[in-house]
């Protein structure tokens, strides 16, 4: 079943041309994902196809019987609720009648997974990235038949990002995504589409099914256009010889080199090159003793020691608000420690890169904003000692035209970019990231990741890209709970190979089964309604057949047919008996304590 079709979609701001005469559509269980560079138009396609912003030319065919649901990169709440009512009554009863309780525990558990625990609070006071969380729980809550999720990764911590990830792989519904998250993108997309020089490519399979033909493809391309200059050459010689000989030529063949000539060249595909110099480091870089930091009467973290050295690199992961930039931001010395003390050394320079970009001058030009902070970096080094703003600017992908563009007129990824290069400008040898591929496209990410790569000064990052970490620390600082943050050698993929391992040698500990505490209850508490106790006894029953049904489903699943549509049903089934066995078996556990 087709959701949606397009054809003819074109989209300009201001001067800027996003895409021209694209045409494509998705059909029902398809998960695509949109890439391309920042600016290219990606968000924007989006909220066309979610009826939110209209094209410039082009058609949308919409299926009637289809419910689309889309998330937004900052979603505002115009209403005061709270966060379980904002996503209780996001559920379609289209798609089945459940009782309130069943609607509650399916909120909570959704919101709950994606980090907000409190769900009684006012969701209007909440911080951007929770009315972010709070806003996907309500998305998943609604059961569209097409999700449509800009950035949905963004607040999220690695735990929720696992668990996104996870829910959306195992889901029947189809899905329209934006996201910088590559191992995300690879995980949950069967279908790729790249908006690239105003145009749209589509590849079948997953992000690496992506890469490896978009790979062949500019092989491809390189071999013909090498083919073709030579060509060009050629017939540009044999013009050369003059009149007499080309009238002794078809005209057809002047006309296409002509043709050739008068042809714009294609914009090259430029990969952002970036190689700044190093400043010196001395003996003493940060100094952190024993340091801890509060926040409404609850430890951050506590006795934290670190002594920086040339070449630390260092990744911070941790649940969402237990602490990750206030310690970033501590041994920067931008916030005071509850104890301990933090000393910076002279030849300490910091660049710090924060998530919310805050001095840029909107009114002036891209090349203005990066000429206030250096006119040029001294490298000290080579014939080419220095590097221009305006040179930097062509290594961060700035065309020249972009370059005297007003600020104002940028996406929200190339603000970002811009931010991070008036941090680069500054040639710091102490780098610290709090949340850095936020809104960056993956071209970017990859440079980043490719200058980090060759940075020899300090590096710190807070991040939840998994992607990102992998290639860029070596070591990992964990918040473990209780203010304790603790260090694990390697990357994110070493730190969890280690978590895996230490968690199956505590279950092989653990003879007996687990007995579930539970916490005191009052008599009126432990005592079940007529009502509750028939819905227990009922309970006991049905979670009985669902494991049957359950273990009917994976032998389908996994006997081996290559029947599509007995798969696909059987899938479709499966993921909602999961859904509806987790919220059964925690309303019996529920009621089970209080028989």
């Amino acid at each position: 079943m087709t959701l949606f079709s397009c054809t003819g979609l074109s989209k300009a701001y201001f001067e800027k041309v996003l895409f021209d005469d694209i045409a494509f559509g998705i059909e029902q269980g398809e998960r695509v994902g949109v890439i391309g560079r920042n600016g290219a138009g990606k968000s924007s396609l989006l909220r066309i196809v979610a009826g939110l912003d209209e094209a410039d030319a082009g058609t949308i065919a919409r299926n009637r019987d289809v419910r689309f649901e889309y998330l937004t990169q900052m979603p505002l709440f115009d209403i005061d609720q709270t966060p379980l009512d904002a996503v209780v009554e996001a559920y379609d009863q289209r798609h089945g009648h459940l009782e309130e309780w069943e609607l509650e525990v399916r909120a909570k558990r959704y919101l709950g997974k994606l980090g907000i625990h409190d769900v009684f609070t006012n969701v209007r006071t909440m911080s951007g990235g929770q009315r972010k969380r709070v806003a996907l729980a309500r998305a998943l809550m609604a059961e569209p038949d097409l999700l449509i999720l800009d950035e949905p990764t963004n607040h999220l911590d690695a735990d929720s990002v696992q668990w996104l990830q996870d829910e959306l792989a195992s889901s029947p519904r189809a899905l329209f995504l934006v996201t910088h998250d590559r191992y995300f993108l690879d995980a949950v997309c069967n279908r790729i589409i790249e908006i690239d020089q105003h145009k749209l490519f589509t590849y079948d399979g997953s992000y690496e099914t992506y890469l490896e033909r978009k790979e062949a493809l500019l092989a491809v391309q390189d071999a013909t256009a090498t083919h073709l200059r030579n060509k060009l050459r050629s017939e540009l010689a044999w013009l050369s010889k003059g009149a007499k000989a080309r009238r002794t030529k078809q005209k057809s063949r002047i006309d296409w080199i002509a043709k050739m000539q008068a042809e714009p060249e294609k914009t090259e595909r430029r990969d952002i090159d970036i190689e700044l110099g190093h400043r010196f480091l001395g003996g003493r870089i940060i100094d952190a003793e024993t340091i801890s930091a509060e926040a409404g009467g609850r430890v951050l973290f506590r006795n934290v020691t670190w002594r920086a050295k040339p070449g630390d690199r260092i990744g911070i992961i941790g649940p969402n608000g237990a602490g990750k930039s206030t310690l970033l931001a501590t041994l920067a010395g931008r916030r005071p420690p509850s104890s301990g003390y933090v000393s910076i050394g002279d030849t300490v320079s910091l660049g710090y890169f924060e998530q919310e970009i805050r001095d840029l001058n909107d009114n002036a030009t891209v090349l203005a904003n990066v000429r206030d902070i250096a006119e040029y970096i001294d490298v000290g080094i080579g014939r080419e000692r220095y590097i221009t703003a305006k040179e930097l600017c062509d290594r961060f992908d700035f065309s020249p035209k972009q370059q005297h563009a007003y600020v104002h007129t940028l996406s929200g990824g190339e603000r970002r970019r811009l931010g991070l290069l008036r941090i680069l400008m500054g040639n710091p040898n102490v780098l610290f990231l709090d949340e850095p591929t936020n809104d960056f496209d993956i071209g970017t990410l990859s440079a980043l990741e490719d200058y980090l790569q060759y940075f020899k000064g300090v590096l710190l990052i807070v991040s939840h890209d998994r992607a990102f970490l992998d290639k860029t620390v070596d070591t990992i600082w964990s918040f473990d709970g209780d203010g304790v943050v603790k260090e694990y050698p390697g990357n994110y993929s070493a730190y969890l190979e280690r978590i895996e391992l230490r968690s199956k040698a505590d279950a092989a500990k653990q003879d007996a089964p687990k007995v579930r505490a539970t916490a005191p209850l009052s008599e009126e508490k432990k005592k079940l309604t007529f009502k509750e106790r028939k819905e227990f006894e009922a309970l006991e029953s049905d979670i009985s057949k669902a494991e049957e049904r359950k273990q009917e489903l994976e032998n389908i699943l996994n006997g081996g047919t290559t029947d599509y549509q007995t798969i696909a049903a059987a899938s479709e089934e499966y993921a909602a008996l999961l859904s509806t066995l987790e919220i059964a078996t925690e309303r019996w556990l529920e009621l089970a304590e209080r028989a």
